[in-house]
């Protein structure tokens, strides 16, 4: 059992539960996948932060850096098989390297998601694209620890995985603030 703030108590088997519909959601073949996108939107925006004046130009810049990692990662990955098997390239096959590292354009939705958001209702660039980075900081961590749930993590292997995770977004918050 779990205790909740609220003094509830949750039986861990629930906690357990909605660590595999994240993990579903993340995809059975490649949840890094997700996390990279996540990584990516969020070390961008950090640096690019005070680079443009509006959202046209941030969300654009995050999509074409995004499309480009998306399609370097896939191609890489295809031609890295070719060489190694001695085989063409074929439309099929970088269809499917493609469909294979969609997760990585998944997973940058989750702070691209809010900036959109952001710019949709009007609010402010600079505080949308905090928000924005602060998405990708929190799901760092709480992947983390959905990992650790999912592998039925003791208090001190989950502080321990909470703690890699806020490292990781200490380094997107790092970025913003030498931006």
């Amino acid at each position: 059992m779990v205790r909740r703030g609220s003094g509830v108590r949750v039986p861990s088997s629930a906690l357990q539960e909605l660590a595999s519909r994240v993990i579903g959601w993340l995809g059975p073949e490649n949840p890094e996948r997700v996390v990279y996108g996540v990584i990516l939107v969020g070390a961008l925006l950090a640096t690019e932060s005070g680079l443009h004046e509006r959202y046209s130009e941030t969300v654009v810049s995050v999509v074409i850096a995004l499309g480009v990692y998306w399609l370097a990662h896939s191609y890489a990955i295809l031609l890295g098989g070719r060489l190694s098997a001695g085989e063409h390239l074929t439309p099929r096959a970088l269809a499917q390297a493609l469909g294979r590292e969609w997760a990585i354009v998944r997973g940058a939705c989750i702070p691209l998601v809010p900036l959109v958001m952001g710019w949709l209702v009007g609010a402010p660039l600079g505080s949308t694209v905090s928000v924005a980075i602060w998405a990708a900081v929190g799901c760092i961590v709480a992947l983390e620890l959905v990992a650790g749930l999912s592998a039925r993590a003791g208090a001190g292997e989950l502080a321990l995985e909470g703690g890699v995770g806020i490292v990781m977004g200490v380094g997107i918050l790092a970025l913003k603030a030498i931006a």
